[in-house]
């Protein structure tokens, strides 16, 4: 069985270790920031700093800290045979590395000055916010991609969760007139216990600690130097749906639906049912119900998929198709079909043991990226102080019942309380 070990440090920086045989390692911190953490003005800064962090920062060389360029950033880790990435959700902000497990020290080093000791070199990250910006444009050219965004905006109106990830060319102009900014939001916001280092690979867990406590003990954040602010996280309130419907007029050959409704968070009692009755629904197999409705026995559409997106506080379950426009009653007919029948009637015991079968074997083959096992750990080190292997997860779902699987249909699936966004 998996077996995760786990260390407090002394400033509330949390870690999570697997040990693996593999000799690449990975290696990150998750900070538990995102986009719901922004106010309006401040749209789109935490994925702003996922990717201006890397332009700059501080690193100690004796008793001093140093400048270190984006390009020596670059490098350290790369020149290794390393990769660097990182990425921002509503709720967290990842930054990970891959690499050689002889040069993991190297590595927990760069990314501890890149969160604790950035300088945002106004000159760089100029140049980036052109980047995002050409990433906005692109994703707006994306109606498959956009309509994610609209549809959480339909169903997280006027909340912190309905913003953008990406913010807006307006809030990009106002983020980067001063480094001063970014530092203030991060003196805020990143606070070691709202971070979670995690590692994977053949290394130990002793070694990995050690490395942390010397690199800890001149923890100097560049940004601690601000007033000191409170912030606290602005819950999630479910208001009464007053639109049901929306439409937006695209210039697309398809039009693009999406449905859903919000749904249960991280931890609900109900999460597991749901996270297995989204697998039946629409998953990645291409046995999914709406899959052989729509595609296999129809031939209306090429992709159609579900999705439940869990959050701390909240959380939503969607349906995503493009289709012929002469073909959208039909397909939503059909999609209403499926759904209602889950609702109206449990799943036979015959029905339930086949989708535990088949999600069994998914979660098995999933368990095989070791990038995304890494991800998960440290996910479920924030919000839950601890990690669970996908055998444990599954022994935990073997007790659901048709019963939990209907209940969950009907609180999320009723077509009467569903939201519907069209792009026509």
């Amino acid at each position: 069985m998996t077996s995760y070990q786990y260390h407090t440090f002394a400033n509330g920086l949390r870690l999570v270790h697997l040990h693996t045989s593999s000799p690449v390692v990975y290696a990150g911190i998750m900070v538990g920031v995102g986009t719901r953490d922004e106010s309006p003005r401040e749209n789109g800064m935490a994925h702003y700093i996922e990717h201006c962090i890397f332009k700059g920062s501080l690193t100690q060389k004796g008793s001093t800290f140093v400048p270190r360029s984006n390009q020596q950033i670059i490098h350290r880790i790369e020149d290794v045979g390393g990769e660097v990435n990182a990425y921002t959700t509503k709720e967290e902000t990842v930054f990970y590395a891959a690499t050689p497990v002889a040069y993991v020290q190297r590595t927990l080093h760069l990314l501890l000055d890149l969160v604790f000791r950035p300088t945002f070199p106004k000159e760089e990250t100029d140049k980036e916010v052109e980047v995002i910006l050409d990433e906005i444009e692109s994703y707006n050219d994306s109606p498959s991609e956009l309509i994610y965004d609209d549809f959480e905006n339909l169903i997280f109106a006027s909340h912190p969760l309905a913003q953008p990830i990406l913010g807006t060319r307006k809030s990009l102009r106002h983020i980067c007139q001063s480094p001063r900014l970014a530092l203030q939001f991060m003196h805020r916001l990143y606070q070691p216990q709202r971070m979670v280092v995690f590692t994977q690979g053949c290394l130990s867990f002793e070694r990995v600690v050690r490395i942390l406590d010397g690199l800890l003990e001149h923890n100097e954040m560049t940004y601690s130097d601000f007033p000191s602010e409170t912030t606290s996280r602005v819950p999630f309130v479910p208001q009464k749906k007053e639109n049901h419907t929306v439409s937006y007029h695209k210039h697309t050959h398809q039009i693009h639906l999406m449905l859903g409704n919000r749904a249960f968070p991280l931890g609900h009692t109900y999460q597991l049912p749901l996270y297995l009755l989204n697998n039946i629904i629409g998953g990645g197999a291409m046995s999914s119900r709406l899959n052989m409705s729509l595609r296999e026995q129809k031939g209306l559409v090429y992709t159609v998929e579900s999705q439940y997106t869990p959050l701390s506080d909240a959380g939503y379950w969607c349906t995503y198709l493009a289709c012929d426009p002469e073909d959208k009653n039909r397909c939503l007919d059909l999609v209403y079909n499926e759904l209602q029948q889950l609702v109206s009637e449990p799943l036979t015991h015959q029905q339930l043991a086949q989708a535990m079968r088949q999600l069994r074997g998914q979660m098995a083959i999933s368990a095989e990226n070791t990038e995304n096992n890494a991800l998960a750990m440290a996910k479920q080190m924030l919000y839950f102080g601890q990690a669970y292997s996908w055998q444990q997860t599954y022994e935990r779902m073997l007790t659901i019942t048709p019963e939990d699987i209907q209940f969950a249909a009907q609180q999320v699936l009723d077509t009467t309380q569903l939201f519907l966004l069209s792009y026509e």
